[in-house]
């Protein structure tokens, strides 16, 4: 059996990301026939400063590396020294994409077969607690001196590597590892490729979880294998860092894009991810309020909160907030003062709105003009829609749906096409609650902006939720009731 020629190899660095990082030194050693047969360790100059942190780590300071050399003047002999041999390391993803990053900025490319240590030892020694390499090497009794140096990791790794050679006698692991088809040279290190191969090819969201089983990022996708994958090819520091601290993948079919992006919003929501961005902070929301002011007289106001509460009406942005306001102020004739549309504490003198029958004067009588404003109330909650937007379910005779009650998102759930679905209240044995936020009312819009009623049942809005009936609305106006409200 012939046994290829390996390069184990280590690099200490400045850190600060994959694309920032730069090599302050290196050791590579020549394995031939599960013997080192040679071996090159340098110093080099960054070209940048090294941090105290990465120093008090490694011990490497600027002063050491002054006059070394720099890595255009190394690079030949790295490139001579590890031409013919597959590139190992303990994660090499690392340590590769360091290197290779090296002579990307010297205009060349660099590449060669690589093999993981990590991965390798979690299938050929399973069932340790950590496959760092030096909890490892203390659990497996391999001598680990000069740890964080160069040298000595490489010293580490290399007898880590003769003893997996030697766990594998055919040389069948190694060589599934090496078969240019296997995922296994571009996976991070903890995930082992049977998890990737498990992942369904189907419209969902997706979990990472560190080894904690804490959920790191939630993502949605239309295809989870695909986007999953892409996740490991992107060569950013945001995506390598996440590679790095993923041990588990977990996923949801949701056959649907739109309920895809629900339950994304509800993951971020509940788990606050440390990878994701977008949708972790809460938007700031603006509410109609109402209260009785010291004349007796119930005002309207805008309230400004980044949290859901119960009010007269709640809205994503302000301009629609007082577009809504200004509507019920002149259709129930009430008062631009007490609706908070002006400051002045005098006669009102709204710019647009002239129809007030003088409450602000004392012309009105207070318990009248409050029945108005009770009134105007009612009609903004009575007016709120309900509606399920139907689509894909996650197999064949299934229909998912969202379910929005009063204007306000309750959550999702699937149910076969033999079910007798006709009134709001038979999707309470297939719905799964969840939380309303900014964020699902912006996708719950956006979904009807693209699409339109498509799809879409409604539902009359009595003050209890018993006898609903399904409206029969003429498109033009089913669009409008739906629109002014959600779009």
């Amino acid at each position: 059996m012939h046994i290829p020629l390996f390069a184990i190899i280590d690099v200490e660095t400045t850190g600060g990301g994959i694309a920032g990082n730069r090599i302050t030194e290196i050791c590579i050693a020549l394995l031939k026939d599960g013997e080192v047969v040679d071996k090159y360790t340098t110093l080099i100059n960054p070209e940048r400063d090294i941090p105290h942190h990465i120093t008090a780590l490694t011990g490497i300071d600027n002063e050491m590396v002054a006059n070394a050399p720099r890595f255009f003047e190394v690079a030949e002999k790295i490139e001579e020294f590890t031409k013919d041999a597959i590139f190992v390391a303990h994660n090499v993803s690392f340590d590769y994409n360091v290197i290779r990053g090296e002579y990307r900025l010297l205009g060349q490319y660099y590449n060669r077969k690589k093999l993981c240590t990590v991965r390798l030892s979690r299938k050929l020694i399973p069932g340790m607690l950590s496959y760092s390499l030096g909890r490892l090497c203390s659990t497996i009794n391999i001598p680990h001196l000069n740890r964080h140096r160069a040298e000595g990791d490489v010293d580490a790794t290399t007898i880590l590597f003769q003893r997996l050679i030697s766990l594998d006698e055919d040389f069948s692991t190694f060589n599934s590892f090496l078969n240019p088809r296997s995922k296994q040279a571009t996976l991070p290190p903890h995930i082992p490729a049977e998890q990737i191969d498990e992942l369904p090819e189907k419209a969902g969201i997706y979990l990472f979880k560190n080894q904690k089983h804490q959920v790191i990022y939630a993502g949605k996708a239309k295809n989870i294998k695909k986007r999953v994958l892409s996740h490991f090819y992107d060569k950013k520091t945001k995506e390598y860092q996440l590679g790095q601290e993923t041990h588990f993948i977990d996923y949801e079919l949701t056959g649907d894009e739109l309920l895809a992006l629900l339950v994304e919003s509800e993951h971020i929501r509940k788990h606050y991810p440390k990878f994701n961005r977008a949708q972790k902070w809460p938007a700031t929301t603006y509410q109609i309020i109402n209260y009785v002011n010291q004349r007796g007289i119930i005002q309207l106001a805008l309230a400004k909160t980044k949290a859901l509460h119960d009010s007269v009406g709640t809205f994503y942005n302000r301009a629609e907030a007082t577009e809504k306001l200004e509507e019920i102020c002149e259709a129930f004739k009430l008062c631009p003062r007490f609706c908070t549309l002006q400051s002045t504490s005098e006669k009102c003198s709204h710019y647009r709105i002239k129809n007030c029958e003088g409450i602000c004067e004392g012309d009105e009588d207070v318990a009248e003009y409050n029945l108005k404003v009770n009134v105007a109330i009612a009609s903004l909650q009575q007016n709120k829609t309900s509606f399920a937007i139907q689509c894909k379910g996650r197999i064949a005779g299934e229909i998912g749906f969202a379910l929005v009650q009063e204007g306000q998102y309750k959550g999702f759930g699937f149910f076969d096409r033999s079910e007798a679905i006709c009134n709001i209240e038979d999707y309470d044995p297939f719905l799964k609650l969840q939380s309303a936020s900014y964020h699902t009312h912006a996708i719950i819009r956006s979904h009807l902006k693209k699409n339109g009623e498509a799809n879409v049942v409604y539902f009359d809005n009595p003050s209890t939720l018993n006898n609903h009936r399904i409206k029969t609305i003429k498109k033009e106006s089913a669009k409008e009731n739906i629109f002014s409200e959600w779009n």
